[in-house]
């Protein structure tokens, strides 16, 4: 069975050798409170794509992604519209970006693309599927997309987000916030976590997704698993620690794996 290596790298201000991961990296703004590492996220990115997710109060400087990117990203310039930090892509409803916020990154070569025509999916659906569709077949085995402002918030919006990565399971989507990370470790594979243990950890947790897990087997954390049951309702491994620097997982179901992010982490690009 395929070994999936995955890496909290783009956590790093700079990537090491060893730890440098043959991907193309693109990068989800979503209209929430943006990560303090950010920065560190949009230079690793090949491509960034901004959303929309909540409706502005009219005058609200911060409630648009263009703008709380610029109000993380660049704290001295809090209440402008940033020109150092410039989205490939603004796609979404549409509903709680201000005309001139449109309108100046238009003019910076941004695209913009109106998908309020669909209601049926969330604005981190739409930008996952539209980096998909222009990523050539040959390089998605390489792409990870990392998402900013995925979690916090409404639940039902952190729910949302969570079922991109059950939609988009072929696809290495990572939802960061301040405090975690979270992504898909797919059924059809066994996964080795390489713990950098500078940046993240060492909480951790693995929950089962869409259905129980009938078998899960680890190593690497304090409480590891062997041939274990997981479910809502019984058990589910929260509030685990990695204790070196690797961590293994084999399950008969899809799991969410989530580790704590340092608060040291350094936020400077």
């Amino acid at each position: 069975m395929e070994v999936v290596h995955h890496s909290s790298a783009f956590l790093l201000p700079s990537v090491a050798p060893d730890h440098r991961p043959s991907l193309n990296y693109a990068l989800i703004v979503l209209n929430q409170r943006l990560p303090r590492f950010t920065p560190l996220l949009w230079q690793h990115e090949q491509h960034s794509c901004g959303s929309a997710l909540m409706e502005a109060p009219t005058g609200c400087l911060t409630k648009c992604p263009a703008c709380s990117l610029t109000k993380t990203l660049l704290p001295s310039e809090t209440g402008m519209i940033s020109f150092r930090y410039k989205p490939d892509v603004i796609k979404g409803d549409m509903d709680s970006v201000r005309t001139d916020v449109v309108d100046f990154y238009i003019k910076l070569g941004t695209k913009v693309v109106d998908a309020s025509h669909d209601q049926d999916t969330t604005d981190l659906h739409k930008c996952v599927s539209f980096i998909c569709d222009f990523t050539p077949d040959l390089e998605k085995s390489k792409l990870c997309i990392l998402v900013a402002g995925a979690l916090g918030g409404r639940f039902d919006h952190e729910v949302g987000n969570i079922n991109v990565l059950c939609r988009f399971k072929d696809t290495r989507i990572i939802l960061i916030s301040d405090d975690c990370l979270i992504h898909l470790l797919p059924k059809a594979q066994n996964h080795e976590i390489h713990v950098l243990s500078s940046v993240v950890g060492p909480h951790c947790g693995l929950i089962p997704i869409g259905m129980p897990s009938r078998s899960t087997t680890t190593t690497g954390l304090q409480w590891d698993l062997s041939d274990t049951e997981m479910k809502f309702g019984g058990l589910v491994s929260t509030s685990n620690i990695a204790k070196g620097e690797t961590v293994t997982v084999h399950s008969d179901s899809d799991l969410l794996w989530t580790i704590s992010i340092k608060k040291s982490q350094d936020s400077s690009p």
